[in-house]
C-alpha cells in the first residue's frame, strides 16, 4: 500500500510509521560542511521557515551550516493562496524556487518530507522522493543537526466532519488551490456547455469557515467567476445562477476582527449577493453539497474547507515532545519545545503562550515572522555561548481585503481603516515578507516589473 500526500507523491506507508527502524540502518548524509560548524536544520519553508534561513544564511555566511528541508519545491506565501484559488495568482509567476534561492542566500535545500526524529542522536529522518510515475528520485536520508527548528505550519482541521477529507477542498498547498481553480473553470465550462436546466447546486460554492481566508476566498470568487463568464460564455446567465455560501459554525464572521469591521464586510458580501450562515455547523460534505444539522441540505458543486487549523500529524508523539491538542509543538518564552534544548519550533505548528496569556499566540503570518526574526538571535546567542533571549510578541493588527471590492482592517491601538489605505496596508505585508526572502533591491523591482506585466497578461488564469 502507497500513502499519496501533497508535494512528492508516493510515500512508502513503511516509511511514515513512527518505528524509526528503517532509518536506523540508513548512514548520517553528508552535510559537505565543516564538521566543526555549528548545524542548524529547519524544517518546512513556509513563512517563518524560508525568512529564517534567508536570515542566517545572510548574517552567518559559512560560519554556520544551514539546511532547510521542505516536500515541495517552491514557496508562495500562504495567506495569498485564497487568490490562486481563485485565479488571480499565478503560482508560475509568484512562486520562489528553493533550490535557485538558496543558491544565493547561503543555506541548503533538501527536498523531502520529515517523518521523524531521533533526540539523542540529534538526527532527522527524511522520507524518498518518488516522481509522479512512482519512480524514486531521492533516496531516504539522515541529517544530523545541533539546532533543529521545526516550521512546518499547518493544515485544516475538518474535525472529522464525515465526508469533508473526500469531498471538500482545503486551500493548504498550492496544489490544491491550483486543483480549485481548474475545478472551478470546468464547472463554468461545463455549466455553459449545457442547454438544458441546470441541476440543484451547480455553480454554487459553499466555503465553510469565516475567517480571513474564507471571507477573502468568497470575494475573490465573486470577482473571478463572472470574470470567467465574460469570456464568451454567454450561453447561460452567470450573473443569475452562481452562488456562495459562506458558512460559519461561531455567531458571526471575522471573529480575530473588531465587530464593527466583522459587520462592514458582513454588508459588503451580502451586498454582492454572497449568502452567509452563521451559527451552525456542517454535519456532512457529500459530493452534492453539504448538510447543516440534522435537516437542512445546501446543494453546491464546489466546497471549499477552510474552518479550523491543526499542526501535521507527524508531530503528535515526535519522540517524545509534548504537543497540545491540535498536534502543535508546546514551546517556552525562547520558543524551544519542552523537554529538549536544542529542538525549537515557530509559527502556526508551535503553541507559544507568553507569560500571563492563557491563550496561545494566533495563528498568523505576523506571528510567523516575528518568530523568524526572533529564532535568528535565539541561534546567534547559542553560537557565542550566551543565554537565548526571551520571545516578545507584538500584534500588529488584522487586515482583510475583498478583492476589488473593499479593505478593512484594525491596526495597533485600535486604529480602524478601510478602502485603498486598507489595501496598500494589506498588500505591504507580502512585500515585507518577500523583502525578507529576497532583501529590498529585488523586491523593488519585482513590484514595478509586476507592474508592467499585470497590463500584458489576462486578468485571471484561464487553464
Amino acid at each position: 500500500m502507497q500513502i499519496i500526500t501533497p508535494g512528492m507523491r508516493l510515500i512508502p506507508e513503511a516509511v511514515l510509521a513512527n518505528d524509526a527502524a528503517l532509518f536506523r540502518t540508513i548512514p548520517e548524509t553528508p552535510s559537505h560542511a565543516d564538521k566543526s560548524l555549528h548545524r542548524v536544520v529547519i524544517v518546512g519553508g513556509g513563512a517563518g521557515g524560508l525568512e529564517l534561513a534567508t536570515r542566517l544564511g545572510r548574517k552567518f555566511g559559512k560560519r554556520l551550516s544551514v539546511t532547510l528541508v521542505d516536500r515541495n519545491r517552491t514557496h508562495i506565501w500562504k495567506p495569498l493562496l485564497h487568490e490562486v484559488a481563485s485565479g488571480a495568482l499565478s503560482v508560475s509567476h509568484d512562486a520562489v524556487e528553493y533550490i535557485a534561492h538558496a543558491s544565493r542566500h547561503g543555506y541548503r535545500y533538501r527536498i523531502g518530507e520529515v517523518v521523524g526524529i531521533d533526540r539523542a542522536k540529534r538526527q532527522v529522518f527524511v522520507a524518498p522522493s518518488f516522481d509522479d510515475d512512482g519512480r524514486q528520485v531521492i533516496p531516504p536520508r539522515v541529517l544530523g543537526y545541533d539546532t533543529l527548528v521545526m516550521a512546518v505550519g499547518s493544515v485544516s482541521n475538518d474535525f472529522g466532519t464525515p465526508g469533508a477529507a473526500r469531498h471538500a477542498i482545503a486551500l493548504d498547498t498550492a496544489e490544491q488551490a491550483a486543483r480549485f481553480n481548474k475545478r472551478m473553470i470546468d464547472a463554468c465550462l461545463r455549466a455553459n456547455a449545457q442547454y438544458e436546466q441546470l441541476s440543484p447546486g451547480q455553480l454554487h460554492c459553499v466555503i465553510v469557515g469565516a475567517g480571513a481566508t474564507g471571507v477573502e476566498l468568497a470575494a475573490e470568487l465573486h470577482k473571478s467567476m463572472r470574470e470567467i463568464a465574460s469570456h464568451n460564455l454567454d450561453n447561460i446567465d452567470f450573473e443569475r445562477l452562481i452562488r456562495i455560501t459562506i458558512v460559519e459554525a461561531g455567531p458571526r464572521i471575522l471573529p480575530a476582527l473588531p465587530e464593527e469591521l466583522a459587520s462592514a464586510t458582513a454588508r459588503l458580501l451580502i451586498k454582492l449577493g454572497v449568502q452567509i450562515r452563521c451559527g451552525i455547523k456542517v454535519t456532512e460534505v457529500t459530493e452534492d453539497g453539504i448538510r447543516l444539522g440534522d435537516k437542512l441540505f445546501v446543494p453546491a458543486e464546489l466546497v471549499v474547507w477552510a474552518a479550523g487549523i491543526k499542526a501535521p500529524e507527524f508531530l503528535k508523539g515526535l519522540d517524545g515532545l509534548e504537543t497540545d491538542r491540535i498536534n502543535r509543538l508546546i514551546v517556552d518564552e525562547t520558543l524551544r519545545a519542552v523537554g529538549d534544548k536544542n529542538v525549537f519550533a515557530i509559527g502556526d505548528c508551535a503553541n507559544c503562550a507568553l507569560a500571563g496569556e492563557e491563550n496561545a499566540l494566533p495563528p498568523r503570518a505576523q506571528t510567523a515572522h516575528q518568530q523568524a526574526d526572533h529564532m535568528a538571535k535565539v541561534i546567534a546567542a547559542r553560537l557565542a555561548g550566551r543565554a537565548e533571549p526571551a520571545y516578545r510578541y507584538r500584534d500588529y493588527g488584522s487586515l482583510v481585503s475583498l478583492a476589488d471590492y473593499g479593505a478593512f482592517g484594525s491596526l495597533i491601538g485600535g486604529l480602524k481603516i478601510e478602502g485603498l489605505v486598507a489595501r496598500l496596508v494589506y498588500r505591504s505585508l507580502h512585500k515585507m515578507h518577500l523583502k525578507a526572502v529576497h532583501g529590498l533591491a529585488k523586491t523593488m523591482m519585482a513590484s514595478i516589473g509586476e507592474m508592467i506585466v499585470r497590463r500584458a497578461r489576462p486578468r485571471i488564469k484561464l487553464h
